[in-house]
């Protein structure tokens, strides 16, 4: 049986004792440190020779720098975080080139993130991870890794004060025919919003909880607590750690809602519909702050890796497909429909449409047509991409062209 090589990344907390804390704070010093005299290094032999420098050069001055008497600590420190240090800087080097990231700068202890990685030697054995130089240390739950291949480990300290470890693993996923596309409740429509985080076109509806929203007061209490602490001082300390662990509150109870609420779609349905929604858009509008608090982005991104690793299929549909206007009755298109709007009645055919569930029973509709043009042939399934939330204006004037088509419901 042919199968895919997949990747995941089972991220957990740490429960280190006081040695432990010390030292994983050591190895993240050493990291940053290797990361700041690399950087360095490579600007100096650019500007001496104006050629990059080899990361064999690199790492073979690292070894020298360890016997020096002033860097002769960088020997208590696991040699392979070290290693990927470089790895990072000419990463960053390479990012910078391509466009995709601005110019490489030097990380400052107190404000750049703790982190180091280690690609090797990190062992698993129940709720301890074995860290070259560090020693086991306790995890807040069960690690079980039978069926995967440990590929690589991260350790970070969060913003709450606890310290994680993500560990990159490899699986093999089966190659699996998807399930026949059929006309029943196996396959669902879902519309993405505001009001409702989620509305399917059987007629559930999913609250959108505002988990921001709801502990917005506690949040700016907190910050205004924070503004009134003296800089530098032991209460400002504790200030912040609070402001932190109250942001990581709101973060995790959002993650386990959504990772909860994809996993119950994944399992009931064969076939899921949804829009190729712009959320990068629709973040600079006025609704900034409700768009990303609904992490609409974070649904669709989990939709796809679980309907890929449970053998469903996930269909994607046009984002300018009028899916709120179209009367999932006859199919005539209401022009006049606006966002205010949360009901309407067609001219057509006198139905009363909720305009979330109309949506969501049209969103199933043009996902299975499409699904019938790929399967008789037509490769074309790619949707439209960029930035903007506005069809332009020549596209637009088309739109207005379209027939009505015959209704599938």
């Amino acid at each position: 049986m042919d199968v895919l090589l997949e990747r995941k990344s089972i991220r957990v907390r740490l429960e280190p004792n006081s040695g432990q804390l010390e030292k994983l704070a050591q190895a993240a010093g050493s990291r940053r440190f290797v990361y700041n005299w690399a950087l360095n290094s490579w600007q100096q032999h650019y500007a001496e020779h104006k050629k990059t420098v080899s990361l064999k050069d690199l790492s073979r001055e690292l070894t020298a720098l360890k016997y020096l008497p002033d860097t002769s600590w960088l020997q208590d420190v696991d040699s392979q975080l070290q290693q990927q240090a470089l790895a990072d800087v000419r990463r960053s080097f390479q990012n910078f080139f391509a466009k995709r990231a601005r110019y490489p700068r030097f990380r400052c202890k107190g404000r750049a993130k703790e982190s180091f990685r280690i690609p090797q030697r990190v062992t698993v054995k129940g709720r301890h991870l074995y860290v070259p130089k560090v020693g086991h240390v306790r995890t807040s739950e069960l690690i079980d890794l039978t069926g995967f291949t440990h590929k690589s480990t991260t350790f970070s300290l969060d913003s709450d004060g606890y310290w994680y470890a993500s560990l990159v693993v490899q699986f093999e996923l089966p190659k699996v025919a998807l399930p026949t596309l059929r006309d029943d409740v196996k396959t669902v429509g879902i519309d993405l919003g505001l009001k409702d985080l989620m509305v399917l076109s059987d007629g559930t509806v999913h609250e959108n909880p505002r988990w921001y929203r709801k502990r917005e007061l506690k949040l700016a209490k907190a910050q205004r607590e924070l503004s009134r602490k003296k800089k530098g001082s032991k209460n400002r300390e504790k200030a912040k750690l609070k402001v932190a662990k109250a942001h990581a509150k709101v973060r995790l109870v959002r993650a386990d809602h959504i990772h909860k609420l994809t996993t119950d779609l994944v399992q009931q349905h064969d076939t899921i519909v949804i829009e190729d929604l712009c959320v990068k858009g629709m973040a600079k509008t006025k609704l900034s702050k409700s768009i990303y608090d609904a992490s609409l982005g974070e649904i669709r991104r989990q939709l796809e890796y679980k309907a890929r690793w449970n053998h469903k299929r996930l269909i994607v549909i046009d984002r300018w497909y009028p899916s709120s206007k179209t009367c999932s009755g006859c199919g005539l298109i209401n022009q006049e429909l606006e966002l205010k709007d949360r009901s309407w009645t067609c001219q057509g055919c006198q139905v009363e449409h909720g305009r979330d569930w109309n949506a969501s029973v049209n969103i199933r509709a043009e996902g299975l047509r499409q699904a019938e043009i790929v399967a008789v042939g037509n490769t074309e399934t790619l949707n439209a991409c960029g930035e903007h939330v506005s069809r332009p204006a020549a596209e637009a004037a088309d739109a207005l062209l379209v027939e009505t088509r015959t209704p599938r419901f």
